[in-house]
């Protein structure tokens, strides 16, 4: 029961997400509608119960764990779990604890997720504008967010900045961003939005600014060189040689990703997501609360990584959304 997570294409599964919350402080555009109805706080998964889940697949070979939501750092006693799980960095089976977070809560946090061994974390921004940031969150506040990343800096954490590609919104910032987050020595990654909820008011293609146009924009200022690097992310990598930074893309749509794909996503309320784009799940919420021993639990995640399907089939062609999620990307966790 210990030999490694070996899916049906021979892709080892070592990086699991974890959504802690569904609920969150803003109400981004791309990810949820202004008026949410998050899941009855009952049937989230305990603390305690999330820290069997996670401690059960980094005893099945998972070495990354990042932990999302929703907004992570808005559960109440989050930092209980972050402590809970640093004890497998302390004996090595976990290589890397992590979040994603859209920063909000950063400045009360970050030397806390620090002494937790947290080394880096992806916060959230789209642009640096901040009556933009005001509508595309609908909540946020920029100002809040980045007094979160100057926290984050001065505890020593690596800050890495995803930015949402949206057309019409962000596109005239592209240069702006790169270069504030070349100042501040933050890696940066951009992702194509992807077709997941139903939003009031809001048409994917509409949103949808494809990476291989942002890349080509990149090309008339910068010099680009591909990069071998993994993070174990779905993000392939450029190096801008005027700057001297890296710069990420994740491309779902343009560029599928599968064929390297080396994680599964928990939410909180105990479903397992092999892949993101596909409605299969499986429910680890019963085994767990069927009984205190694990093996039923052991079993059950290398029974659902066994289902794990061989990529998504997200696409926009034709004008129309194929393949689209019916659940929000706040109930998966990105």
């Amino acid at each position: 029961m210990t030999a490694p997570l070996i899916d049906p294409f021979a892709r080892a599964i070592t990086y699991l997400r974890v959504s802690v919350t569904d609920r969150c402080d803003f109400r981004c555009v791309y990810c949820m509608t202004e008026h949410m109805q998050f899941l009855p706080k009952a049937e989230l998964l305990t603390l305690e119960e999330l820290d069997r889940l996670c401690s059960a697949f980094v005893g099945l070979g998972v070495e990354k764990l990042r932990i999302t939501g929703g907004e992570p750092l808005v559960r109440r006693g989050i930092m209980t779990f972050f402590r809970a799980m640093s004890r497998h960095l302390v004996t090595g089976d976990l290589k890397e604890l992590t979040l994603t977070t859209n920063g909000s809560q950063l400045a009360k946090y970050a030397t806390e997720l620090a002494d937790c061994g947290v080394k880096r974390v992806n916060v959230s921004v789209d642009t640096l504008d901040a009556a933009k940031f005001a509508r595309i969150t609908r909540w946020g506040r920029l100002p809040q967010v980045l007094d979160g990343i100057a926290a984050a800096k001065a505890a020593g954490l690596k800050v890495k900045i995803n930015a949402v590609a949206l057309k019409g919104v962000n596109e005239d910032e592209l240069f702006t961003l790169v270069e504030w987050c070349a100042a501040g020595g933050h890696d940066l990654t951009f992702i194509e939005v992807m077709p997941m909820g139903d939003m009031e008011g809001e048409d994917r293609l509409d949103q949808y600014w494809p990476l291989s146009d942002l890349q080509a924009q990149l090309t008339t200022r910068y010099t680009l060189t591909d990069l071998p690097d993994r993070t174990g992310g779905p993000a392939r990598y450029l190096r801008l040689a005027e700057t001297g930074q890296r710069v990420g893309l994740i491309t779902p749509l343009t560029h599928n990703f599968c064929e390297s794909c080396n994680r599964v996503r928990l939410t909180c309320t105990g479903e397992l997501y092999m892949c993101l784009g596909q409605e299969d799940m499986a429910d680890l919420r019963a085994p767990l609360r069927a009984s205190p021993d694990d093996a039923a639990l052991r079993a059950a995640i290398r029974n659902a990584i066994a289902h794990k399907p061989k990529g998504h089939d997200f696409d926009y062609s034709r004008q129309t959304v194929a393949g689209q999620m019916t659940r929000h990307m706040s109930h998966t966790g990105g």
